[in-house]
């Protein structure tokens, strides 16, 4: 069964940066596309990024463009989304997902299969 694991949320002020984790539980996540995205208090859930975990072709929304890199570690299962020169309307909870059989896509898909617990990210002085 699918599950995701994330951690390295926390506390930071603007212009620093965090690394969050999204670690394959018991599952390899080979053919599968990871989507990156967060939640500000009172406001909808928005994608930020996607990576096809074979391929490792990603994509990104205007708003973390040039500042957020996702990249992965395919010895620990894990896709990293490393965030830099943060700012406070970086602020809100952080979701990784998986859609399994992703095959040879690069876009990001409408639906996924799997979703992590979800970690807090605030960027405040």
């Amino acid at each position: 069964q699918l599950r995701l694991v994330e951690s390295g949320g926390g506390l930071v002020q603007p212009g620093g940066s965090l690394r969050l984790s999204c670690t394959g539980s018991e599952y390899v996540l080979d053919d599968t596309i990871i989507g990156w995205f967060r939640q500000a208090p009172g406001k909808e859930r928005e994608g930020i990024s996607c990576i096809n975990f074979t391929f490792g072709t990603t994509n990104y929304t205007d708003s973390v463009k040039g500042r957020f890199a996702v990249n992965i570690n395919y010895n620990e299962n894990t896709i990293y989304l490393q965030m830099n020169n943060l700012k406070p309307e970086d602020t809100g909870v952080y979701y990784c997902a998986a859609r399994d059989r992703a095959g040879i896509s690069t876009s990001c898909p409408p639906e996924y299969d799997a979703w992590g617990q979800g970690t807090q990210v605030t960027v405040s002085s």
